[in-house]
């Protein structure tokens, strides 16, 4: 295991005991730790997440969200196996993936064939996780997961997932912090709060361009440079021209 991951184990307080071994840390982000084990009793490879929780309120609402995401079932999604520890624990069994989209792309643009077979994956997944009225709203490339010997994506990093409710109390539980900027829809934008599956869609047609040029988007520094990006694309980009008038209304306005 690397000195940073740990340090962060450490203060995040990792333990297991005997039950996994062969630690290999896969990534430590603004929202969690994740390694990879083997489990002793199945001789299987999975992936362990540890929420960092950086705030009471998103302690409160962690578990139930993770104890929602585990009842998901399909093949383009990551499936959760189990809830690790007693009641309150935020770790979570998930199944191992190889890779994620953002080291594919590192090598450069896919393939259309390889690009459009992902995006296929991508819009089932969605598909079904809207159906159970969740939202997922942290769709980025490091969050989608690959077996690049099967050509498999699945979305993953359920963190930030959300239940579409209007009379959920979404206000307060998006921090600023940890949702990358550049796959946020012109919507979320100019009203924070506003969720609906149209921000997971439009992250899902940034992410299919991105697969096809190697290139961000709209990769802006701040909030506002980010909304120019994105109303200056208007007359060269896929999207539907009649939506950015009205987003352009009230920018201007």
């Amino acid at each position: 295991l690397t000195e940073k991951f740990e340090s962060l184990m450490n203060i995040h307080g990792f333990d297991l005991g005997s039950r996994y071994v062969d630690l290999k840390p896969l990534s430590c982000g603004g929202n969690g730790l994740v390694f990879s084990a083997v489990e002793n009793d199945c001789d299987k490879r999975i992936a362990i997440k540890k929420i960092v929780l950086t705030d009471p309120q998103s302690g409160k609402h962690a578990v139930p969200e993770i104890k929602i995401v585990r009842r998901l079932d399909h093949d383009n999604i990551v499936k959760v196996f189990q809830i690790l520890g007693p009641s309150g624990s935020q770790l979570t069994d998930d199944e191992y993936m190889e890779t994620d989209l953002a080291n594919v792309l590192e090598q450069g643009p896919l393939l259309k064939e390889h690009a459009r077979l992902f995006m296929y994956q991508l819009l089932r997944g969605l598909k079904y996780i809207h159906s159970a009225n969740v939202l997922h709203r942290d769709l980025k490339p490091a969050n989608l997961f690959i077996d690049t010997e099967d050509l498999v994506l699945k979305i993953g990093d359920f963190g930030l997932t959300r239940i579409m409710d209007p009379h959920y109390p979404h206000k307060g539980h998006l921090s600023e912090g940890l949702v990358t900027k550049w796959y946020r829809s012109s919507r979320l934008l100019l009203s924070p709060n506003n969720y609906t599956k149209a921000i997971d869609m439009w992250a899902a047609g940034c992410i299919f361009a991105e697969m096809l040029t190697g290139k961000t988007l709209f990769a802006g520094a701040h909030e506002l440079e980010q909304m120019q990006l994105i109303l200056e694309s208007i007359p060269v980009t896929f999207f539907i021209h009649e939506y950015f008038q009205v987003f352009h209304t009230v920018h201007i306005s």
